[in-house]
């Protein structure tokens, strides 16, 4: 049976509890540092942050309903090569899928890592997350989950958690070293930690906490979250098909693109050291705009915006772990996120893979299946 603890609940404040079990990670866990999101003195600024020293954890709050950057990218630098010791990182569940998603394409490891996983219950977009949180950031995620347990959902002050969010079938980190539990916990005593990996049970056990169990009705209640979500996510995916169903449709849904590439930036899994659409195949020739332009008198400017959309589908379809980063980058809020989760559903249900599931999951187009989309290949006579 995994390890599983209760992280006491003090004055019924998460936030602070989380940073004394945070501290006593990096005084007792046998860890070297904990990277973890924290308000910093910017105002409403909640970013990742590597601390080694438990009294910088004051302002650490994982919780807060903000997702500012898809934290998998720092976490790949950070174990690219060896690091000289141990480091637990504080990750949503779409982070860590993303992690897994580099590590399987090379561009992280996991040796020196403690995935800690936190049940996500969604965050606001940047733009709306200062509006809501306005002068007191911690007591924003206080509220965020107050209203949480009191089943109000996550609708707050006319804020509501983005569109991603509510479309993440994947809201359990079941595939972190330790799963932090919220959803079907009482959190007015405690939070739950339980170790899914030896690596997790190593940690667990030097803090020594106090056994528990899950509760009965952790298992129904998230069974409520993920249907709602998928009911949303399904309808997400036939709007989606039918709003880009063929090219004019496409044209028009791309048709604020301006090519700012936000959402290449943002993006977790899209890590070319070099982007085609930055190298002189797309540096056109002042000429032929006007050669384009003169086949049908009119030239959308700037060009190969659709260009650039179907390549990145074509390109992170199979590792896409639906973060909703390149929506919240977009500068002119175009839907993105519903297009690329849309494809990204087509792509791996075909391939009958999930991104970030598993580090023993080989990557779609990685392997030879001989059996594979037989009904798409030619029969021998």
């Amino acid at each position: 049976m995994a390890t599983t603890v209760k992280i006491p609940i003090k004055d019924q404040n998460l936030v602070s509890s989380l940073q004394d079990f945070f501290k006593a990670m990096l005084r007792d866990g046998g860890i070297n540092g904990l990277m973890v999101a924290q308000h910093l003195p910017t105002k409403n600024s909640v970013m990742p942050t590597l601390v080694t020293d438990p009294d910088k954890l004051d302002t650490a709050d994982p919780l807060a309903p903000v997702f500012p950057i898809n934290a998998a990218k720092v976490v790949s630098k950070l174990t690219r090569k060896p690091l000289g010791g141990k480091v637990a990182v504080v990750l949503r569940p779409c982070e860590i899928r993303a992690f897994i998603e580099l590590v399987k394409l090379k561009q992280g490891r996991v040796d020196d890592v403690v995935l800690i996983g936190m049940d996500c219950l969604g965050a606001y977009s940047n733009v709306q997350y200062p509006d809501f949180a306005g002068d007191n950031g911690m007591e924003a995620t206080l509220r965020f989950y107050r209203n949480i347990q009191e089943g109000k959902g996550t609708a707050c002050d006319g804020f509501d958690v983005s569109p991603a969010c509510k479309a993440c079938e994947h809201p359990i980190p079941e595939n972190a070293d330790v799963l932090i539990g919220l959803v079907g916990v009482d959190l007015k005593d405690h939070l739950l930690a339980k170790a899914n990996t030896p690596r997790g049970e190593e940690l667990l056990e030097n803090l020594g906490l106090s056994s528990t169990s899950e509760p009965e009705k952790r298992g129904k209640e998230i069974e409520k979250l993920v249907t709602e979500r998928l009911s949303y996510r399904d309808q997400m995916f036939v709007e989606t098909s039918e709003a880009t169903a063929d090219v004019g449709k496409l044209v028009s849904y791309l048709g604020n693109c301006v090519n700012c590439y936000n959402c290449r930036v943002a993006c977790p899994v899209c890590y070319c050291k070099e982007c085609v659409f930055l190298t002189d195949v797309f540096d056109h020739e002042p000429s032929q705009y006007l050669r384009w332009a003169k086949r049908k008198g009119i030239l959308k400017m700037p060009t190969d915006t659709v260009f650039f959309h179907l390549t990145r589908i074509a390109h992170m379809s199979t590792a896409c772990i639906g973060c909703g980063q390149c929506s919240n980058a977009c500068p002119n809020n175009i839907p993105v996120m519903e297009l690329f989760r849309t494809m990204a559903h087509y792509t791996q249900t075909a391939f009958d893979y999930v991104a970030g599931r598993s580090l023993e999951d080989d990557p779609p187009l990685s392997v030879f299946r001989e059996d594979e989309f037989q009904e798409v290949v030619a029969k021998s006579h």
